[in-house]
């Protein structure tokens, strides 16, 4: 029974793998294709020619989306390895002296409080918008949940026997809290960076499309879609929905591999 889940999970893995060496690979063979115009095949629906339609200068629809998810793909997994960084740094602070997990825990519900998406805007709009503003917006807004994980579950550790051995040889706060409570959670980190990710790749598409994120004139999926919404009034569905449908599968496929990886641990 046991062994299941971590079969499952293992099979995810290869899918997910083969997922990351898609994307990663994808700037080396398609070229300039995101970018080429061919003004004689504007709006050309979705056909044996063009696999998914073109857009309104021409360009193949289908490389355009490819590399907005690699560049999606990219985004989202920095903004969650950054905000998963965050909250161990600051559930770690937490256990050298209650101020400090005072100080954490007020920190944590009051960002909690705050609208999510509200907050994204603001921080992306104060750092001037682009990939760098993205990626610290989505990372500052999305460790909260984490850190109040990691917090619990270093507070049910720092209970344990060995820990009350530890300190009775002396040792200090900071060396019990390196050597000995950071080791369990780091497959806790683990998870919690992969559940980030879905969230984060979803936000930076949200940012982008309200035209505070990534570049426009970068083939990202939120720019795609803040494009087609001028044209999906006239029938040329496909600018929206191959887009939107890439975007769907590829946060589905992140967070059931994560779901997966935490049963298996």
């Amino acid at each position: 029974m046991n062994s299941q889940p971590r079969l499952v999970a293992a099979g995810y893995a290869g899918v997910f793998g083969l997922l990351v060496l898609l994307l990663l690979s994808s700037s080396l063979w398609l070229g300039d294709s995101p970018l080429h115009m061919q003004f004689e095949a504007r709006l050309m629906p979705p056909s044996a020619e063009h696999w998914l339609g073109t857009d309104a200068l021409g360009r193949e629809l289908w490389a355009r989306t490819l590399a907005g998810l690699a560049l999606s793909f990219g985004v989202g997994l920095s903004a969650a390895l950054l905000g998963t960084l965050i909250a161990l740094s600051l559930a770690s602070l937490a256990m050298l002296s209650p101020i400090l997990d005072a100080l954490v825990s007020l920190l944590i519900d009051t960002l909690l409080s705050v609208p999510h998406l509200i907050l994204l805007l603001l921080i992306a709009f104060a750092l001037g918008g682009g990939t760098q503003a993205v990626i610290i917006a989505v990372a500052l807004t999305h460790w909260p949940s984490l850190a109040r994980l990691l917090r619990a579950e270093l507070l049910s550790l720092r209970n344990s026997p060995y820990v009350a051995i530890s300190k009775g040889f002396g040792k200090r706060q900071g060396f019990i809290v390196w050597y000995h409570l950071l080791p369990h959670v780091l497959p806790h980190c683990l998870v919690g960076a992969l559940l980030l990710f879905p969230h984060a790749i979803l936000h930076e598409a949200a940012l982008t499309f309200l035209g505070v994120g990534l570049d426009p004139t970068q083939p990202a999926i939120g720019v795609l879609l803040a494009d087609a919404m001028r044209y999906l009034t006239g029938g040329y569905w496909w600018l929206g929905v191959f887009p939107g449908l890439g975007l769907l599968l590829m946060v589905l496929a992140i967070e059931r591999f994560a779901s997966m990886l935490r049963k298996a641990l």
